[in-house]
């Protein structure tokens, strides 16, 4: 017994450093490598904008959207383009107004108001809807007119639609389908041509965070009395067409 000791001792030695150097181990970890996704930072501010027309009588009063410098994204080319978009837009009404008013003025004048709202949620992306009221001296009543406009900020570039899904995928053809159940619902003496899957149909579009929202003119799908009509098309029904790589892979659920 006596010399089976140091035999025992040796190897309940050799266990504990095994156990230690186990023990000193990182655990091995599992899964994929995942790399936390850093959401953008920036400040988008309102700059406004006003004109008053004296010999033939107008106003107009826009809110423009501004982003602020920033150090880590590029700024400049989404408020060139931003800028170029409303005030090409000031400018077609004001030629509308300068070239067919009436002479003598019918009533107060004419007048212009637009402003905008931010729709998607904080990230890479973003999308900004415009509301534009309108009303031309004489009219019966006033007019409304829709702009939307969406960038990826990561990128530095504008977004079309089709960008959001698999290239060659029958993405207007699912929204619209979407769009038209829908709006067949609503009591607007609803216009169906308005919402065929045409890329003039669904112009304007938004993301946000729980689908995809589509924006009719007046006029496009229901009588003037409803005003321009919104649906919002949920991502799941779209999901298996997004591209995986797209815009819209960080808002699906």
């Amino acid at each position: 017994m006596e010399e089976r000791l140091p035999l025992i001792t040796s190897i309940l030695a050799g266990l504990c450093l095994v156990t230690l150097a186990y023990g000193c181990t990182d655990p091995a970890t599992t899964g994929p490598n995942t790399t936390p996704v850093t959401t953008p930072s920036y400040t988008l501010i309102s700059t406004p904008f006003q004109e008053r027309g004296i010999e033939t009588p107008y106003q107009i009063n826009a809110e423009l959207p501004l982003l602020l410098e920033n150090q880590q994204l590029p700024v400049e080319h989404f408020n060139q383009l931003v800028d170029a978009l409303v005030r090409g837009n000031i400018a077609s009404f004001r030629n509308n107004v300068l070239e067919k008013s009436p002479d003598p003025p019918i009533s107060v004048g004419s007048s212009y108001n637009l402003k905008y709202d931010q729709l998607s949620p904080l990230g890479q992306i973003i999308s900004l809807k415009f509301m534009i009221n309108t009303y031309f001296d004489g009219a019966a009543h006033p007019g409304e007119q829709n702009l939307t406009f969406t960038y990826d900020l990561v990128a530095g570039q504008k977004l079309n639609l089709e960008q959001l899904f698999v290239l060659g995928s029958d993405y207007l053809d699912r929204i619209a389908s979407s769009c038209k159940m829908q709006l067949n619902l609503r009591d607007i003496a609803y216009n169906e041509a308005g919402a065929d899957p045409t890329v003039e149909n669904y112009h304007n579009w938004n993301i946000t965070a729980d689908g995809l929202l589509i924006t009719f003119d007046m006029y496009q799908v229901a009588a003037a009395a409803a005003g321009s009509q919104t649906v919002l098309v949920p991502y799941g029904e779209l999901r298996e067409i997004i591209d995986s790589h797209g815009p819209l892979v960080g808002l699906l659920k």
